[in-house]
């Protein structure tokens, strides 16, 4: 399948109804499980990755395929094995070309029984759930942070609850503070008992009612859409629409100022790309404001979900930049920092890499495609930040295009809504 996107050719006014947080939503789904829950979740992400935590919770299925859903296999590694059975989890081709090991042995040191069904250190994986005796390991801190909230999570159900020890660089930090958060929300003990190192009590979790806010990371390709927006109008000369001067505007309903979300740093960013962002009762209203930085400089190492929206609303904007702290997007859906490169080099842009963590471009051009088509390798963030390129380019071709579905379903519906063209 692929899709012909262009761009809105009248000012954009939209209220866009964001889906809930995948992120939130799958940490309730395993929170609410280890307190054998029966209060009702609300709003939870109607997504690829929250869809199969649910199958795989509610009918403890022994064979589990998770399909592409990185989320959904290293949370449910960790609670299926203190949940007693015997279970095969497995997923797509990529998935079990994703390392796991990591994990795998943290498991194992509490005591955990799990066996690889097929390559050593990859999926698919046969657990054996018990009782974790163990209490205290000690793991890498730039690993991905999903790891480490897999082990945060079933803490509290271990007889000696966990006490966790971080060594050197922590990446991604808010979204362990974010698991932290969660444990309390659902009656857990849990703390930074020092700078590296993390204590989850013992005691387990309540059955509590809980309400899933909505995703700051989806929120992020409406800011794209609007920063894009703004330079094309900047190129009038007038700084007006190019059809009047009528003010652009997105409404973006669930969000809140004070998020557990990391990614809500994003509004932040965009300030400094001429987006403004107004908190409302209802979410949040933005409009173009002030003049975009010449040059954008960002540790990424706490946000990297949100590394291709910036890479391509910057290259598109023609402000140089340098990104740094993005070594877990080599294991992500693909290797992100790979698939950038190649898919922005069809737009004409160099993009370059460093050392696997750094992204940077000076400006650098090289010809680009006549007709280009972006290639998501099974990757939705790469079909979402690329598409609102159709705002600088008379249109784009997205390959593959239900990647979407993996944690925003309904973006290529809100597109239209908001006056985009999409052709089949």
């Amino acid at each position: 399948m692929r899709y012909t996107v262009s761009a809105p050719d009248v000012p954009m006014h939209a209220a866009i109804r964001l889906p809930a947080s995948k992120s939130i939503s799958n940490r309730a789904l395993i929170l609410h499980a280890l307190a054998h829950g029966r209060q009702t979740l609300c709003n939870l992400s109607d997504c690829d990755d929250t869809r199969v935590m649910v199958r795989a919770l509610q009918g403890n299925p022994e064979h589990i395929d998770i399909m592409a859903a990185g989320t959904a296999m290293r949370f449910l590694t960790a609670y299926l094995s203190v949940t007693p059975g015997v279970r095969i989890i497995t997923g797509t081709q990529r998935m079990q070309q994703r390392p796991i090991r990591i994990l795998t042995d943290a498991l194992r040191q509490l005591g955990a029984n799990i066996e690889y069904a097929g390559n050593e250190g990859f999926p698919p994986l046969r657990i054996t759930g018990s009782e974790l005796q163990g209490c205290e390991i000690s793991l890498a801190g730039n690993v991905s942070s999903q790891y480490i909230s897999a082990l945060l999570m079933i803490g509290a159900v271990l007889p000696k609850g966990l006490h966790l020890h971080l060594t050197g660089c922590i990446i991604s930090r808010p979204y362990i503070d974010l698991t932290l958060k969660l444990i309390r929300d659902f009656g857990g003990c849990a703390e930074w008992s020092s700078e590296n190192s993390i204590t989850v009590y013992p005691g387990g979790y309540r059955d509590v009612p809980f309400t899933v806010e909505s995703d700051w990371s989806a929120a992020s390709y409406w800011y794209q859409i609007l920063a894009l927006k703004g330079n094309e109008e900047r190129k009038t000369g007038s700084g007006e629409s190019p059809k009047g001067n009528e003010e652009e505007t997105v409404e973006l309903l669930g969000l809140f100022p004070h998020s557990y979300q990391g990614d809500s740093r994003g509004a932040e960013i965009f300030s400094r790309l001429g987006v403004h962002t107004e908190y409302t009762d209802k979410g949040v209203r933005l409009t173009l404001a002030g003049t975009p930085v010449d040059r954008l400089e960002e540790d990424m190492v706490d946000i990297p979900d949100l590394a291709q929206t910036f890479v391509v609303t910057c290259c598109l904007m023609n402000i140089p930049f340098r990104f740094t702290g993005l070594q877990s997007l080599k294991i992500k859906e693909t290797d992100r920092i790979t698939a950038l490169i190649a898919e922005l080099r069809k737009l004409g842009y160099a993009v370059r890499s460093e050392q696997d963590s750094i992204l940077l471009w000076e400006g650098e051009r090289c010809p680009a495609e006549s007709a280009p088509v972006i290639a998501t390798y099974e990757d939705h963030r790469m079909a979402m930040a690329f598409a609102p390129a159709c705002i600088a380019l008379p249109q784009i071709r997205i390959d593959e295009p239900q990647v979407v579905s993996k944690s925003y379903p309904g973006y290529w519906e809100d597109l239209k809504q908001a006056g985009f063209i999409i052709c089949h």
